[in-house]
């Protein structure tokens, strides 16, 4: 099988890409080569900017494929693109959208592909709903073959969870109190790459999911108390744990609080029966507090990889003071 992955060196696509490769499939990978994650063993790399599509069109030639996924599409306009290079070139495109897509409060749990797509705090997730919409569109009017999947909270070993990754770390191992957003009971659902990929890669060159959505997430749910304490038990302290409103936070930084609003503040809990149905052998193996240990490991290995943003630092800090002023 003939695939290709726009991007395919990130966070999420570079377990897919390696396992791909290991299934036996031939595999493209298009991209600017300025990922600092190096391109696996045997894949063909066609050096083009998605963004540039004269670059991509000579970077492809005539060639066609099973699959193309593309890993980077993130607005209406992105997907226009790859409808024009696409179409009539590939057996089966795959859309990578997001499950913040889903319905904001949500009506119901868990999580199904048939739960409503509506978010009204976040652009991003607003952004991904466009983008499956026009994609519907093209594979009912214009039978593109479209497949779109859903991941959720998926990381590597280079991805802490909470906002402000390693400078939350940071003030762990200083002894000074984080933020965790409202009281941090709501339920979180944290995916490692490699198990994501499992079921991922299983998709792909299947007729079955042409014109479907299928998300792929972890069954393990987590409170973001629990989330934090994990990380820091990892990091080796103890987390002092301050409870901060998302709606207050949203009011000192509208950026993070959109992404609290719309995504992390409501508990994600999500039934993955269509994903284990399509690709019977995935299953999540790795739980967070094993994957945390390889992301503390993978930080404590280089200090160069432990940045802190100070700006954000001082806005915690700024935070915390004002809560712990105005509460009795």
């Amino acid at each position: 099988m003939k695939v290709l992955f726009i991007g395919g060196t990130g966070i999420i696509s570079s377990a897919c890409s390696e396992l791909a490769l290991a299934q036996g499939m031939e595999l493209y990978l298009l991209n600017r080569g300025k990922s600092s994650r190096p391109v696996p063993d045997g894949a063909k790399v066609l050096r083009g900017d998605i963004r540039d599509p004269a670059s991509v069109r000579q970077a492809l030639g005539n060639l066609e494929f099973d699959v193309v996924v593309d890993w980077v599409a993130f607005t209406p306009e992105n997907i226009e693109t790859d409808l024009e290079l696409f179409a009539g070139r590939t057996k089966q495109y795959v859309f990578i959208s997001s499950a913040s897509a889903y319905q904001k409060p949500l009506g119901h749990l868990p999580i199904t592909e048939s739960t409503p797509l509506h978010n009204p705090f976040w652009q991003y997730s607003r952004d991904k709903i466009a983008c499956e919409d026009r994609l519907t569109r093209a594979y009912r009017e214009d039978g593109f073959p479209v497949t779109v999947v859903r991941p959720s909270h998926t990381y590597d070993r280079t991805l802490l969870p909470m906002d402000g990754g390693w400078t939350v770390v940071d003030r762990m191992r200083r002894g000074k109190p984080v933020i965790v957003h409202g009281d941090g009971t709501s339920l979180w659902t944290l995916t490692h790459h490699r198990d994501f990929a499992v079921g991922f890669v299983g998709l792909l060159g299947r007729p079955a999911v042409i014109g479907e959505a299928v998300q792929i997430t972890g069954d393990e749910w987590l409170t973001w108390n629990q989330i934090f304490e994990l990380v820091a038990g990892a990091a080796g302290v103890k987390a002092q744990l301050v409870h901060v409103p998302s709606e207050v936070i949203a009011a000192f930084a509208p950026d993070w609080g959109a992404g609290l609003l719309g995504d992390k503040a409501h508990s994600a809990v999500f039934d993955n029966t269509k994903i284990k149905r399509l690709v019977p052998e995935f299953n999540a193996t790795i739980p967070f507090a094993r994957g945390v240990q390889e992301v503390l490991a993978w930080y404590d290995a280089d200090p160069a990889r432990q940045v802190v943003d100070e700006e954000l630092d001082g806005l915690m800090d700024r935070i915390i003071g004002q809560i712990q002023t105005v509460r009795p």
